[in-house]
C-alpha cells in the first residue's frame, strides 16, 4: 500500500499519496492488483508519481494464482501484463504468491507456468505450505524449479511476530491470517526479495529483524540488491520503521545509498 490513515500524505489527493510515500521509500508491494487488475491509466499514473529506479513489486492476479492454480487464466495473465507496461522498468519484478494448499506436488505446473513467462521481467515466488520449509527434497525440487526461471523464492518472516500471544485487536486479527513457517534466509538470485512481520510494538519489531541485518549486509557485500518490505499487523509506524531498517544496514555498511530525505507533510510529531 501506499496510503494509510496514520501515515504521511494522508490529507492529500488520493492521486498523489505514492508521489509522497516514494518520498520514504524506494519500493512497494503491489498488493492490489492480487484483487483487480488496474487500468492502463491508473498504471500510468503511478509511473508519473515515481522516479524510474522506484520498484513495484506487483502481484500476479489472484485468478491466475489461486483460482485456476497456474494452470489457465492465459487471458487474465495477458490483461495483467499489458496494465502493467506502462511502469515500464518500475516493474522489474512480478510477485507470484501462491496458496498454501500449493504444494510439492504441484510444482512441475509452477514449473511449466515460469517457462510461459515473457523474459522481460523477474519473477519472486511466495509459497506456504509447510512442506517447502520442513522437507529437504521438497526444498530442492522448488529450489531447481525457481533457478531455471531465473526466479526468487520470497520468504515471509513471521517467526517475531508469532513469538509472543498477540496484545491488540490487529495483532489478534493477524495471528489468525498470517503464515507460520519455518525462518528462511537463502537467496537465490542477485535480488532476493524479504518480507517481514513485526509487531504493533516497534520497539519489538525492531528486536525481531535484528538477524536479518547480518543476512542483508551480507547480500550487499556480495553485490546483490536486495529489497525488503516491513509490516506490522497495523502497519501504522510502517515508512519509518522501513526507513529505520535501512538506516540501520547503512550503519554497517556505509557505502549504501540513503533513502530519500521526506518532504514534511503535516505535524512533525506525526511519528
Amino acid at each position: 500500500m501506499w496510503t494509510h490513515r496514520s501515515w504521511p500524505g494522508r490529507s492529500l489527493p488520493a492521486h498523489e499519496r505514492l508521489r509522497e510515500y516514494a518520498g520514504w521509500c524506494d519500493a512497494v508491494e503491489g498488493n492490489t492488483t492480487f484483487y483487480a487488475t488496474p487500468s492502463r491509466a491508473t498504471v500510468a499514473s503511478w509511473a508519473e508519481q515515481t522516479e524510474p529506479d522506484f520498484r513495484f513489486l506487483a502481484k500476479l492476479p489472484k485468478v491466475v494464482t489461486h483460482e485456476r492454480r497456474l494452470t489457465g487464466g492465459e487471458a487474465e495473465l495477458r490483461a495483467f501484463l499489458n496494465a502493467m507496461e506502462p511502469l515500464g522498468p518500475r516493474a522489474d519484478t512480478l510477485w507470484v504468491q501462491l496458496p498454501g494448499s500449493f504444494g510439492p506436488g504441484d510444482v512441475p505446473d509452477l514449473d511449466r507456468f515460469l517457462r510461459t513467462l515473457p523474459t522481460d521481467h523477474r519473477y519472486a515466488v511466495e509459497v506456504r505450505h509447510p512442506a517447502f520449509f520442513t522437507d529437504a527434497g521438497a526444498a530442492r525440487a522448488l529450489e531447481e524449479t525457481l533457478r531455471r526461471a531465473g526466479a526468487e523464492w520470497v520468504p515471509f518472516d513471521t517467526t517475531a511476530f508469532f513469538r509472543t500471544p498477540p496484545t491488540s485487536d490487529a495483532e489478534r486479527e493477524a495471528w489468525t491470517r498470517k503464515p507460520r513457517l519455518p525462518l528462511r534466509t537463502r537467496a537465490l538470485t542477485d535480488q532476493p526479495v524479504v518480507r517481514y512481520l513485526g509487531r504493533d510494538d516497534p520497539a519489538a519489531t525492531v528486536e525481531g529483524w535484528q538477524p536479518w541485518l547480518d543476512v542483508v549486509t551480507g547480500w550487499l557485500r556480495e553485490g546483490c540488491s536486495p529489497t525488503v518490505f516491513v509490516h506490522t499487523p497495523d502497519n501504522a509506524d510502517a515508512p519509518e520503521l522501513a526507513r529505520r531498517f535501512h538506516d540501520q544496514v547503512r550503519a554497517r555498511l556505509p557505502e549504501l545509498a540513503p533513502l530519500p530525505e521526506p518532504t514534511p507533510v503535516g505535524p512533525a510529531t506525526l511519528f
